[in-house]
């Protein structure tokens, strides 16, 4: 099923923002995705959840043209408004990445450079993107670092990654997502190394964003608790396949595919009332 004929709030004759058809991708003989589909669109949510190696991460590094060495896509298409990032010259890709598409990573910490002040890290995609000076581009930075709820945007900013806690350095990282002005965020286990505390906050965060903005977003993660409450679209991934697709709820409440119902299955009583009540 095509995830797109279920958005029934796109306008006629829309377009996904993202459509994956028929990808592909080998380690040698052996296939570490298996002709995968889906599709993404403005203003809305697909989320891609799994056990760990069913190759969720791997189609989002698919997008970014971002494999590792050792893997090649055989086969497929990547269209982004149309068109074909299986194709792109190697140097258009690399000024979409980071533009047009963004990446909030699993780990902040690794994700920042240690010896640069965060006005810097952020301002260094202001004036590459948008070619700010650098005077102009750190005030962007703490303008931005406002925007995603950093306490205190003007003093953080000033300071390097390691003085600023787990959360805090997760928003940084999305306030450099923002930076670009990109129409797709790829957001892979944004919250899987902050503390359960803050993890709602961060979420609730990206959500708020990606409304506002109308962005496109596709949110990686193997809890369905995250999907109930911010996905919009749902794709099940299982070793490297896609086993089922729709609309969030629908997918929750009544699971089409053994693999999606033992998902459902082993998420704890109390949680299981909570998907329901979310569909």
């Amino acid at each position: 099923m095509n995830l797109w004929e279920n958005q029934k709030d796109a306008p006629p004759g829309a377009s996904p923002l993202l459509e994956i058809e028929g990808l592909s991708v080998c380690a040698g003989r052996q296939t570490i995705l298996d002709s995968i589909s889906l599709a993404v669109s403005a203003g809305r949510t697909t989320g891609i959840v799994g056990e760990s190696g069913s190759g969720k991460s791997m189609t989002a590094l698919s997008i970014l043209g971002m494999l590792p060495a050792a893997l090649r896509r055989t086969q497929g298409s990547i269209r982004f408004e149309g068109k074909d990032l299986t194709t792109m010259a190697p140097d258009s890709l690399r000024e979409l990445r980071g533009a047009a598409i963004a990446m909030v990573f699993q780990d902040p910490l690794a994700a920042l450079d240690p010896v640069m002040r965060i006005d810097d890290q952020v301002g260094e995609i202001l004036r590459k993107r948008q070619g700010l000076s650098r005077s102009a581009a750190r005030a962007r930075a703490v303008e931005l670092l406002e925007r995603v709820d950093l306490p205190e945007p003007q003093l953080k900013a000033r300071m390097y990654p390691h003085q600023l806690s787990g959360g805090q350095r997760q928003r940084v990282v999305i306030a450099m997502a923002l930076a670009g002005r990109p129409r797709l965020i790829l957001a892979d286990e944004p919250t899987t190394a902050l503390d359960v505390s803050v993890q709602a906050k961060v979420l609730d965060l990206l959500r708020r964003l990606q409304t506002e903005d109308g962005l496109g977003m596709i949110l990686i993660s193997h809890d369905l608790r995250v999907m109930s409450h911010y996905a919009d679209d749902l794709v099940v991934m299982r070793n490297g396949q896609v086993v089922e697709t729709g609309l969030a709820p629908q997918v929750l409440a009544n699971p089409s595919h053994d693999y999606t119902r033992h998902l459902v299955a082993n998420v704890p009583t109390v949680h299981r009332r909570m998907l329901g009540e979310a569909s």
